[in-house]
């Protein structure tokens, strides 16, 4: 699949006319949860020609292509990336924390992935897990089971909530660092890890019983997240002020790299 991604990659750059800087695998098998039947979610940020920038108008920002196979490649205009990223895009922090890279120009993931502590809003941030948590078990729980795909859906943001709530800090993209950490129980440790067992081999739409103690657990602690200003508190932050020079630079780095893209 890898070589897959690569042809497609090369392909969208040259009928764009644009350069991938970065190239990732997002959603369940970025997490590590994937099933036997999950898509391929890639994720790429890409710069255009210097020219593309000195238009009057605004122009589309977003490449999106649904192909065959299951693969689903979408990727964000670098301008747009960095306007997101001010605002503390957990989707777009995730992608820089993502274990599958399928390709990157050399330090854009790290220099950009190091402004994050600079950017990050830890109560905006639990408010968001909580918001996907919650939605992903009123959706889905209906007497007592739930789909097995969407109760990790509710679980990875819950514990995504516990790490902002003790570290104020972007939760890592990969499911196993947020259920290795001290303030999940062994109990809940075993549960996950038997759950996680039946999942790398059951069909996404398969559904398994939730008790409603543990219902009830999840529920009241998601409650609980609601309150996010009473026990989160914002940091005094020096933000990073130079996304602008940042913006420049990779589109003059690209150009003089690759003249001809």
């Amino acid at each position: 699949m890898k070589e897959r991604v690569l042809t497609e990659l090369d392909r969208i750059q040259r009928e764009f006319d644009v350069r991938v800087l970065l190239a990732v695998e997002s959603g369940s098998r970025a997490w590590g949860f994937a099933s036997p039947d999950s898509d391929y979610d890639v994720r790429f940020v890409y710069a255009h020609r210097p020219d593309w920038y000195l238009s009057v108008f605004e122009q589309r920002d977003v490449i999106e292509e649904m192909l065959p196979g299951d693969l689903d490649v979408s990727g964000w205009e670098l301008r747009k990336t960095l306007r997101l990223f001010s605002k503390c895009n957990l989707a777009l922090n995730e992608w820089l924390g993502s274990p599958i890279v399928y390709s990157e120009v050399t330090k854009f993931r790290s220099e950009l992935a190091s402004l994050i502590p600079s950017y990050f809003n830890p109560i905006a941030a639990i408010h968001h897990y909580r918001s996907m948590a919650e939605t992903a078990l009123r959706d889905n729980f209906v007497d007592g089971h739930i789909r097995i795909k969407k109760l990790f859906y509710v679980l990875r943001p819950l514990l995504a909530c516990r790490w902002i709530e003790r570290t104020q800090t972007q939760p890592p993209t990969e499911f196993g660092r947020l259920t290795s950490q001290d303030w999940v129980t062994k109990e809940e440790k075993d549960w996950i890890a038997d759950t996680l067992k039946m999942k790398v081999t059951a069909a996404e739409a398969e559904r398994i019983p939730l008790e409603s103690s543990r219902s009830e657990s999840i529920t009241a602690e998601l409650e609980r997240y609601k309150s996010a200003a009473d026990f989160v508190q914002m940091s005094p932050r020096s933000k990073v002020l130079d996304l602008d020079a940042l913006l420049r630079k990779w589109i003059s780095k690209i150009l003089f790299e690759r003249p001809n893209l």
